[in-house]
């Protein structure tokens, strides 16, 4: 694994990547890699940095880890490639659009479109061995994301995090409300929306309303 990561990232996260934990990082990647199926391809593993520069930042959504299916992670955080279906969670991500916003249901689950707008899609753990959830926890992954949410927090202003679940707004210790907007809701898997926990949450029309009261760009969700 090749730590190239996209040129407006670099000075904000280069000190990390000459820390040990990441280079130990780095050493069970490469291992896990050359031994068993991963996911999402190498190439992809910093997808969510390279369609979201620093300095189009405007929200962070999170999410835990990727995709564990054939084919389905893509490095971006709910995102899958244009010819695989909707798992779960992203079905009801586009349902509450639509009930928020009006815009229908697309036609392909790639949220590369958003991160191009400025929407840093970052899973907490960036690798997973396939079919084996979770499996790349602990190692360190969690530690370099933390360090991400930590620098975007303190270095830029007036960015939406969207903290969707248990595991996501735990991250909400690491950014100040008073320079960023933080909004926080149930989970979009099935086990929390049917339960009252996602649907409802209007958090794309907020973003938006947010983005447009300090002059920013708004999102085409």
């Amino acid at each position: 694994m090749d730590v190239k990561i996209a040129k407006s990232w670099k000075p904000i996260l280069e000190q990390e990547f000459k820390a040990d934990y990441f280079k130990n990082l780095v050493s069970f990647v490469k291992k896990e890699y050359s031994l068993y199926t991963c996911y999402p391809k190498g190439k992809d593993i910093f997808a969510a940095f390279d369609y979201c520069s620093f300095d189009n930042l405007k929200v962070v959504i999170i999410g835990q880890d990727p995709y564990h299916g054939v084919g389905q992670a893509n490095g971006l955080c709910f995102s899958v490639k244009p010819n695989i279906p909707f798992p779960p969670s992203l079905q009801n991500i586009f349902k509450e659009i639509e009930s928020d916003i009006g815009k229908p249901i697309p036609e392909n689950g790639d949220l590369e479109r958003w991160a191009k707008q400025g929407v840093l899609l970052l899973n907490a753990t960036l690798t997973v061995r396939a079919h084996q959830a979770a499996s790349h926890q602990n190692k360190g992954w969690e530690k370099f994301t933390d360090t991400v949410i930590s620098q975007i927090s303190q270095y830029k202003k007036d960015v939406v995090f969207l903290l969707w679940g248990g595991y996501a707004k735990k991250k909400a210790k690491l950014i100040n409300s008073q320079n960023h907007y933080v909004l926080t809701s149930g989970h979009p898997s099935p086990l929390s929306a049917n339960r009252g926990y996602w649907f409802g949450n209007k958090h794309f029309s907020k973003a938006n309303a947010f983005l447009k009261s300090r002059n920013l760009p708004t999102i085409d969700w």
